[in-house]
């Protein structure tokens, strides 16, 4: 009988903790930002998180900062059979829309220049700025990689040297 009591206690405490990783700002919500962990000698890492839009206007990330050398976010786009990267300008969150920035799915932000490794447990702040909505600072929390131990998806900072692509040359799509 009294695992039922400390069951509640225990949901209860999960759910809490879930809702303090979310950041609220007007009418968007910043649902569970969090990034990668990295090989030990790996130079980028990935963050992600979800969006949803419960006003009736629109807005879209326009930026992310961050205290590494450098951050934006990025796009995996699958060209002939080949993985890229593609800068974003823009992500969009129509009203009443969720948009998800996760592993596999293709937005991402690129953490650039890490002196360290991004290691499970690890946190680290960020601000993520929007067209209407303004700043919105928020932690990212450091996860174990999906799928760990497997090869899956890209792997940033193994595979590809973020540092050296020159945006200046590429196109920028908005994702909507």
């Amino acid at each position: 009988m009294m695992l039922r009591p400390l069951a509640l206690f225990m949901t209860l405490g999960l759910t809490s903790a879930a809702q303090a990783h979310d950041f609220r700002t007007g009418d968007l919500t910043v649902l569970h930002p969090f990034a990668i962990e990295t090989a030990t000698h790996a130079t980028t890492g990935a963050g992600y998180f979800t969006i949803r839009n419960d006003g009736g206007t629109p807005d879209a990330l326009i930026g992310v900062e961050a205290d590494f050398p450098k951050v934006t976010l990025h796009s995996s786009v699958e060209t002939d059979g080949m993985m890229t990267m593609q800068p974003l300008d823009r992500v969009v969150i129509a009203p009443g829309e969720t948009v998800t920035l996760a592993p596999g799915m293709g937005g991402h932000v690129m953490f650039m220049g890490l002196e360290g490794p991004f290691e499970t447990g690890a946190r680290f702040p960020a601000t993520l700025i929007f067209e209407q909505a303004g700043e919105v600072a928020v932690e990212f929390v450091v996860e174990q990689r999906p799928g760990a131990g497997a090869n899956e998806g890209m792997e940033h900072g193994d595979m590809m040297e973020h540092g050296d692509i020159d945006q200046e040359d590429m196109e920028t799509p908005s994702a909507e």
